[in-house]
């Protein structure tokens, strides 16, 4: 993938400042600012950065960026397609994203998503529905930040199939026996993945998605 390349030969040479010069997926140059710092500086963005590309995502990473009192996009990226067991997966309406939680966010993609609707629909993903991702505000009802205020959380409404059927986290999770299975299957792969997985039966706010945040594997992971 161009993306891919140009960013391996950006991460070989070592050096921010080819980092910016480098082409996106859309062959446009993407140009420094005076209001963001290199992504690539730091050893553990290059290190997560290799590995997010290792397993098959295309995406273009991001500058740094302060948006605002608790805002910021500090190393991120663009997805614009991940990997499925048998080819890519798209993946809709999604804004910038942390490098860690894109990388989970693709292993979910695949071995989450993917093999469940192989498992309880006998068909295969085709692409993943978000409703964003980074978001300037506050957890609803709270003066404390989001996490996608730090583009650390992605909301999924729904999935599309390689045989035309499309289910939505609101239609289906009351839905028939297969959508019901295939959803719970995807939550519990997820709560394995995240920090924190937020879903319809946590609360009315959460009816209609799948609220992903952080990387877990620490043992603390939230998961309702």
């Amino acid at each position: 993938m161009i993306a891919h390349a140009a960013l391996r030969i950006c991460l070989l040479l070592g050096t921010a400042a080819l980092l910016a010069g480098c082409s996106n997926a859309s062959g446009r140059s993407t140009p420094a600012r005076s209001d963001t710092a290199p992504l690539a500086t730091r050893p553990e963005t290059r290190q997560c950065l290799a590995g997010l590309g290792d397993a098959g995502a295309s995406f273009t990473p991001l500058p740094d960026r302060y948006l605002g009192e608790g805002c910021s996009n500090l190393g991120t990226v663009q997805l614009s397609a991940l990997a499925g067991d048998r080819g890519p997966l798209g993946v809709a309406n999604i804004g910038p994203v942390t490098c860690p939680v894109s990388t989970a966010f693709a292993a979910w993609a695949r071995f989450g998503v993917d093999r469940a609707a192989q498992a309880a629909l006998g068909t295969r993903l085709a692409s993943i529905q978000t409703m964003g991702s980074y978001a300037c505000r506050n957890v609803a009802r709270s003066g404390r930040r989001s996490a996608h205020a730090s583009a650390e959380a992605i909301d999924v409404g729904g999935f599309t199939f390689a045989d035309g059927r499309r289910i939505t986290l609101a239609a289906g999770w009351h839905g028939s026996a297969a959508e019901r299975e295939f959803l719970r299957l995807v939550h519990a792969s997820a709560c394995r993945r995240f920090a924190t997985v937020l879903g319809p039966d946590y609360n009315a706010d959460h009816h209609d998605h799948l609220h992903l945040e952080g990387v877990g594997g620490n043992g603390s992971t939230f998961c309702r």
